[in-house]
């Protein structure tokens, strides 16, 4: 495979300009002379849409030098193509991709249906915080600093634990704002929960149980990891830890702080009930504190991994309090799990960039994370309490629940009537799920209907005009 490279401008060559721009690759293969060769090159390039419409190519000269043929040869080939209608060829704009030189379609038969339905005007799912609010200004900042001290080394083959420098931040950090008890060592930087998740589950085996409530994507990813999940009883105090021994179970899934969806934090008497189950049977608690530090009325719940760090894996990320753009989240294992699971992900870093590491260990270490939090807090807060007043005078009969932290609340419906609730707030243009999609299929709980409404993923102009959208679609007062 020859290459060469494309210059961007055009006209009298400087030699010392010779190998400057981007790569371009180019394949000199079939029958014939040089110039035949490269023609047909250039042709399935366009052809392909590797070369689109419009895209200069590199002038003769420089061609033929990277190449190593002669210029006539490069020349000759150019003029052709310009006459075939391939090329166009302009004073003072060196020679381009013609605009009409289409590059072959793409097979269309194989591709999912396209989506006719309108696009929903309002995103009101429980999926992510408001995107507008990201601090960009505090977090390039951030980046310019931890770029500027960074060591050479940061830049070499990454570390499968992560950053030292984010491992150091994030254990002050989650001992002083979650009440986590970790050392640097015992942190292992990952992309997010659902890639900690899928780490985990090369490493456990068995069954592991679940909160009846909450994500099938959790679920479905310790499944396709070999396990069996056994869903627990979910009522207004968490899971029902008295149901463990039951199950059969070696490790649970819970949300402790927030349960999800239902709202909610884990009763004290539970998280030292689960505690002592894991200390008496040798099982593991997977705690996902997926946005811990939201909470309104009052102090923050503090992470059950304090309880005994050497039962707990307590997992974070920046997917709630930042963005899940940011693809980074973390791990705080027990010691004797550490070795196991860097195993499984491997001798290399190969999910999280080490910039954004480094830029949030400084985001942290500065108090910036600190003073985005307090802001977003404030901010979802005065989102929850419209949500609230609005149904309050606008749909009295509908009790809301789950709404003391967190970026969702659960408006409880009255039976049988979610479907319809749900297809008529999607005709409002408002894109919602209801709560019976959370529900485990195997729980024997009966199936409750309601809404799972998320108030952080609208910017703050529009979440007004989403509640006015969504009131006409709740089921009338019976």
């Amino acid at each position: 495979m020859a290459k060469t490279w494309v210059n961007p401008g055009e006209g009298p060559e400087d030699p010392q300009q010779r190998g400057s721009g981007a790569d371009l690759h180019l394949e000199l293969t079939g029958e014939g002379s040089l110039r035949t060769r490269l023609m047909h090159a250039l042709r399935e390039a366009i052809r392909s849409g590797r070369l689109a419409p419009g895209t200069r190519l590199p002038p003769y000269r420089t061609l033929a030098h990277d190449l190593g043929i002669a210029r006539n040869t490069v020349s000759g080939a150019y003029t052709e193509l310009v006459e075939e209608g391939w090329l166009a060829a302009r004073q003072g704009s060196g020679t381009r991709v013609a605009r009409r030189a289409a590059p072959l379609q793409p097979d269309r038969s194989r591709r999912p249906p396209r989506q006719t339905g309108r696009r929903p005007a309002h995103d009101l799912q429980p999926s992510s915080p408001d995107a507008a609010a990201f601090p960009r200004t505090a977090w390039l900042t951030s980046a310019r600093r931890a770029l500027a001290a960074a060591p050479n080394d940061a830049f070499g083959v990454g570390d499968p634990r992560g950053r030292p420098e984010l491992r150091h931040a994030l254990a002050e950090y989650l001992a002083r704002a979650r009440g986590v008890r970790a050392r640097p060592g015992q942190i292992l930087i990952c992309a997010g929960f659902a890639h900690g998740l899928r780490l985990l589950g090369e490493v456990l085996s068995g069954r592991t149980a679940v909160e009846s409530y909450g994500l099938d994507f959790h679920r479905g990813i310790l499944t396709e990891a070999g396990l069996q999940t056994v869903p627990l009883t979910v009522d207004a105090h968490g899971a029902r830890i008295e149901e463990l021994p039951d199950t059969g179970a070696g490790s649970v899934l819970l949300t402790p702080a927030h349960q999800f969806p239902t709202g909610g934090p884990l009763h004290p008497r539970r998280r030292a009930a689960v505690i002592d189950w894991a200390r008496s049977t040798g099982g593991l608690l997977l705690e996902d504190d997926y946005d811990g530090e939201f909470r309104y009325d009052r102090q923050p719940v503090g992470a059950v991994q304090g309880l005994d760090p050497e039962r707990v894996v307590y997992l974070g990320s920046t997917s709630k309090s930042l963005s899940p753009a940011l693809r980074l989240g973390w791990m705080v294992l027990p010691g004797w799990l550490v070795d196991d699971v860097l195993g499984a992900k491997g001798s290399r870093e190969m999910w999280s960039g080490v910039v954004d590491q480094l830029t949030l260990a400084d985001f942290i270490t500065c108090g910036a994370y600190d003073r985005h939090l307090r802001r977003m807090r404030q901010n979802y807060r005065r989102r929850r309490d419209l949500l609230t007043r609005m149904l309050a005078e606008r749909a009295p009969h509908i009790r809301v629940s789950g709404i003391a932290a967190g970026l969702h609340a659960v408006l409880e419906l009255p039976a049988h009537t979610e479907d319809t609730a749900v297809r008529a707030a999607r005709r409002q243009g408002l894109a919602l799920e209801g709560l019976r999609r959370y529900r485990h299929p195997d729980s024997t709980m009966p199936p409750r209907d309601g809404l799972v409404l998320g108030y952080g993923t609208p910017p703050d102009h529009t979440f007004a005009a989403a509640l006015e959208a969504l009131c006409p679609a709740l089921p009338q007062a019976p």
